[in-house]
């Protein structure tokens, strides 16, 4: 096959097998992607299948096809980046963008070019690429308040079914994942010591996605929209808290069809901020005393009653003062 004009093929660590796609390695890509484009060049991507099924990649692409191989991002050794030499040997190679820790080996001295960002022997660094990338427009950034306990609720338990649902809905909407837990630790530095801890995180959402109470309550209490499924089937005590607060963002375990979730992302994205920040001034406007909505008048009268009495013979089930 006679060789194309000038074309180039983009290759990094996350065009390998068992490479791996960094957030840094593909914004540098977007940043060579743009000169190109803008030098009118054509090119083609060659991606990991671990990462982008769909390919193209390295074994379904043919060298003829290229003029030269382009290498970004990342340090320049071991045997992947050697075998590129093998296969691509007609190629003009150029790395571009990245780190050089022995100028002496294979993988490095096989490129016909390496405009490294740092090397040793005393190179000044050049700007990563990454940081040169095309702005692009924010994503929501989601937290995630998934519960796999609950153990109390038995045979009525749908947990799992509705994490394996939401997990994978989530998975396809193009947005931030950030898994979090509602667990208080002050052991483990991964977690949240202290409920303001927690809330500092969920205020600097722009949606939660939960299937736990508190996961639906601390979002409104920090004016974020909650997408909140009740995993226990026929409803429990997250859809009683969504209707005791009037919050209509609530599925319950048997209504989590993708198009429905759809439905209520889209509106917690748009009506649905408007009225968690009005829920989120209900709360904080929440009196000492007084009638709070909630059972502490309650509480102060069974106290007071307790101190009279002495404890009862069984509990009280009363919604309000006795």
């Amino acid at each position: 096959m006679a060789r194309s004009a000038r074309k180039v093929l983009l290759t990094g660590w996350f065009s390998f097998l068992d490479g791996e796609a960094t957030a840094g390695d593909v914004l540098a890509l977007h940043r060579v992607r743009a000169v190109l484009d803008h030098a009118g060049i054509p090119y083609d991507v060659v991606w990991s299948p671990g990462y982008r099924a769909g390919g193209p990649h390295l074994p379904d692409v043919a060298e003829d096809s290229y003029s030269h191989l382009v290498f970004l991002c990342g340090p320049l050794h071991g045997p992947q980046v050697e075998e590129l030499h093998a296969r691509f040997r007609r190629c003009v190679r150029i790395a571009v963008g990245t780190s050089v820790i022995d100028a002496s080996s294979p993988a490095v001295r096989g490129f016909h070019h390496v405009l490294a960002r740092d090397a040793p022997g005393g190179m000044s660094p050049v700007r990563d690429l990454a940081a040169g990338a095309p702005a692009t427009p924010a994503t929501p950034v989601v937290g995630v308040v998934l519960t796999h306990g609950q153990g109390e609720y038995g045979r009525a338990r749908r947990h799992d079914e509705v994490a394996r649902a939401l997990t994978g809905w989530l998975a396809a909407k193009d947005c931030a994942r950030l898994e979090l837990t509602t667990r208080l630790d002050t052991r483990d530095w991964r977690l949240c010591a202290t409920p303001e801890q927690f809330e500092s995180v969920v205020r600097r959402l722009d949606l939660v996605v939960t299937d736990r109470l508190h996961g639906l309550v601390t979002a409104l209490r920090s004016g974020v929209p909650a997408l909140a499924v009740d995993p226990v089937d026929g409803g429990a005590k997250l859809s009683a808290q969504a209707r005791v607060l009037d919050w209509p963002a609530t599925l319950g375990a048997a209504q989590l069809h993708p198009a429905e979730l759809d439905r209520w992302w889209r509106w917690c994205l748009t009506s649905g901020r408007a009225l968690a920040e009005r829920r989120r001034r209900e709360f904080l406007g929440t009196p000492a005393h007084g009638d709070a909505g909630d059972a502490t008048d309650a509480l102060l009268t069974a106290l007071s009653a307790a101190d009279r009495t002495g404890s009862g013979p069984g509990p009280c089930w009363c919604p309000g003062p006795c």
